[in-house]
């Protein structure tokens, strides 16, 4: 398949308003185009404040991956990626926020915590194209995807004690988990940048490729991702998440849950006699 048109949506975003093809509604803030039956890119489009997210972008979010939750879909994976060259995600608008209130500052950092859950919950894979900075709560979003491939400009930061307060949105959970106890902290207070090469050295990022090659090669792995047993890669998506959380005896028992969820299924009879028959399987995720 040819992506070179897909990697344009990013230049020419704010031309395109598509339809979700969950909920079939107009996204403000979300470009969302599909590669196929299943798999979907989201693109972060607000060029113009580097993709930062506002509370309507932060809204969006979560509205698109509560559907992929709720709604009965065939999509099997996902790839986030920003608008333009130079962003990922600058994180939180810190102009919208300039004069908020207490009270509306914690109002909309419920919202946010709301799609960090959303995120983080999301039955299928989600991989990060991580295009250009990372910043604060672009960071911690990027963190909340299952893995990351970030351009060779890509570069990360978790600046928030330099504004008087914390990562709000995971960075202090999910980043630790990514690169070390130590590592995180040193990235936290000190409220440093570092870039891509640095991100794969750590852990945090798989795979660093040139940003004319970046979407391709996410959307490739999205579709190594959903030629396997969907429900097998949901399964599998959980026992690990889940697992890492939990002591090592309890993570095994709950390993042997997800995969018993997988034996009664026809993707399993399907892909043991595709196996035998030596083609390849076709999988329902039934």
């Amino acid at each position: 398949m040819e992506y070179g048109k897909i990697q344009n949506l990013a230049d020419e975003s704010e031309s395109l308003m598509p339809r979700s093809p969950l909920t079939n509604e107009i996204y403000d803030t979300l470009l969302i185009d599909e590669i196929s039956d299943h798999i979907f890119i989201v693109t972060l489009n607000r060029p113009e404040a580097s993709n930062a997210f506002n509370t309507q972008m932060v809204r969006d979010i979560y509205q698109l991956f509560e559907g992929v939750a709720l709604d009965q879909t065939d999509y099997r994976c996902i790839v986030v990626i920003g608008a333009g060259k130079r962003a990922f995600c600058a994180g939180a608008d810190l102009k919208e926020r300039r004069g908020m209130d207490d009270s509306v500052w914690s109002r909309q950092h419920l919202e946010i915590e709301r799609m960090v859950r959303a995120i983080k919950n999301c039955p299928i894979p989600v991989i990060g194209a991580v295009n250009g900075a990372a910043y604060g709560g672009g960071c911690e979003l990027a963190c909340l995807m299952d893995f990351l491939y970030a351009s060779e400009t890509a570069h990360f930061a978790l600046p928030e004690t330099g504004l008087g307060i914390i990562p709000g949105a995971g960075g202090t959970q999910t980043l630790p988990r990514s690169v070390g106890e130590r590592r995180a902290k040193e990235i936290i207070l000190t409220g440093r940048s570092f870039s891509a090469q640095e991100a794969f050295k750590w852990g945090l990022v798989n795979k660093i490729v040139p940003l004319d090659q970046l979407l391709n090669s996410a959307i490739e792995t999205a579709e190594k991702i959903s030629a396997n047993a969907p429900i097998a890669i949901r399964q599998a998506k959980q026992s690990i998440q889940k697992g890492v959380q939990m002591s090592l005896s309890d993570a095994l028992a709950f390993e042997i849950e997800a995969y018993n969820r997988t034996v009664p299924t026809r993707d399993r009879r399907e892909g043991v006699q595709a196996f035998n028959e030596k083609r390849k399987p076709n999988f329902e995720g039934k």
